[in-house]
């Protein structure tokens, strides 16, 4: 809009320019604020120094991160300036709920912790958000929607998510603005992905947080980001740790695992009740305990299921046992700062007759340099209430910060 134009609106439409005003006032600071956060981060690696607060109770060093400083940097900035708008429309329980315990909980815990209003990212004002939170459980759609269950197309689940998105999007400038570019959902069911195969085009800069994180359906880590899959119990919202000391480990590798998708097909027909150095069982013996046998194993196979997803992921970290990343496009949560290779093993699907000799491979030094790092990295897998910096609800935020920092909108 040109001067005149502006001249014009400030005539004929007073109040209408003022609000138009205050909306780009708010942009401004935003963008502005943003530019310096990353003019801050960028330095911190180039300097390779801790420029933000090193008082704070925990900071990244080693290689275990790909760059401590900036992650450290980039976290500090997260929580100076990153405010993010949960749009009211849409009614429970497919809006503003999800699932609080089992295999889809993160994507509950993620909507809870932000709209329960103790959280320090929470907007006050949409006008003052740099991000925008659509609240639809993709759960919940498949739970409430499709019943009874007598279809499995996704096209109910793509309409229910793409009517919201046309309401949000006539009713507040924020979707248009960008083009979608700085909103996002968290979904951790299997169809997360599919709410954008029916108009690719529609979501083409819309941010997805997905447990299901599958290159190979569409997930692309420059735009979207992977989040956790916690199996999570009533009555405790992290798994159980019964981890033990080196010299009781006994056990190279452990899973166990019904017949899930063709990965673990494989993996059970090559392995299953086959080797005692490689135990992997499809119905564990009722003398045994999973978290135990994982506790007293070196290494922890998590294989893909019917999605790339796997709890064991996490389970393996609070256990301290060496994750098993058995698939083929899985990008790993907080991989922008994680360098996942410095504590788990990734085996393509093709080596899986291979996985004994791969392991037996690895030596003593390297695996104890690797449960080292495990150590270190549990915290950031740990769900509080509320949240704490660095811990997983805080790294999710921080993926969706990072997505949001790489977007520069027009001031």
């Amino acid at each position: 809009m040109g001067d005149w134009n502006y001249t014009t609106l400030f005539f004929m439409y007073p109040s209408l320019f003022l609000i138009l005003l205050h909306e780009m006032n708010y942009s401004w600071r935003i963008e502005k604020g943003l530019a310096r956060a990353r003019r801050a981060i960028k330095e911190a690696a180039r300097s390779r120094s801790y420029r933000s607060n090193t008082e704070d109770e925990f900071v990244p060093r080693g290689s275990t991160y790909i760059n401590p400083y900036a992650f450290h940097q980039s976290h500090a900035e997260m929580l100076k300036r990153f405010k993010v708008w949960p749009y009211k429309e849409g009614e429970l329980p497919i809006f503003h709920r999800g699932p609080m315990t089992n295999i889809y909980s993160t994507e509950g815990q993620f909507m809870d912790e932000l709209e329960s209003g103790e959280s320090p990212f929470l907007a006050k004002d949409p006008n003052e958000a740099a991000a925008f939170y659509i609240p639809v459980s993709i759960t919940n759609i498949i739970e409430f929607v499709y019943k009874p269950r007598i279809i499995y197309t996704s096209k109910p689940l793509q309409k229910v998510v793409k009517d919201y998105m046309e309401v949000i999007s006539k009713k507040h400038p924020y979707w248009n603005r960008s083009d979608g570019a700085d909103h996002f959902m968290v979904s951790c069911h299997d169809w997360g992905p599919k709410i954008s195969f029916d108009d690719r085009k529609f979501y083409k800069h819309f941010i997805r947080v997905l447990c299901n994180a599958n290159t190979t359906e569409g997930f692309d880590p420059a735009r979207d980001a992977s989040l956790p899959e916690v199996k999570i119990a009533s009555e405790n919202l992290n798994p159980p740790s019964f981890s033990q000391p080196l010299n009781n480990r006994s056990i190279l590798a452990f899973f166990a695992g019904r017949e899930h998708g063709f990965v673990r097909k494989i993996l059970l027909r090559y392995w299953k009740d086959n080797d005692p150095d490689i135990q992997v069982h499809e119905y564990l013996p009722k003398n045994l305990n999973y978290f135990e046998l994982m506790g007293q194993s070196k290494f922890c196979l998590c294989p893909s299921g019917y999605e790339v997803a796997s709890p064991r992921v996490v389970e393996s970290i609070f256990a301290e046992c060496v994750p098993v990343l058995i698939s083929d496009g899985y990008v790993p949560p907080f991989s922008d700062v994680l360098d996942w290779s410095q504590f788990s093993i990734q085996i393509p699907v093709a080596k899986i007759p291979e996985i004994k000799k791969i392991l037996q491979g690895i030596s003593e030094d390297e695996f104890l340099e690797k449960r080292k790092r495990i150590i270190q990295v549990h915290r950031h897998f740990v769900i509080n209430r509320p949240a704490k910096p660095y811990d997983l609800l805080h790294m999710v935020m921080h993926s969706v910060w990072l997505r949001r920092l790489n977007i520069r909108l027009p001031l």
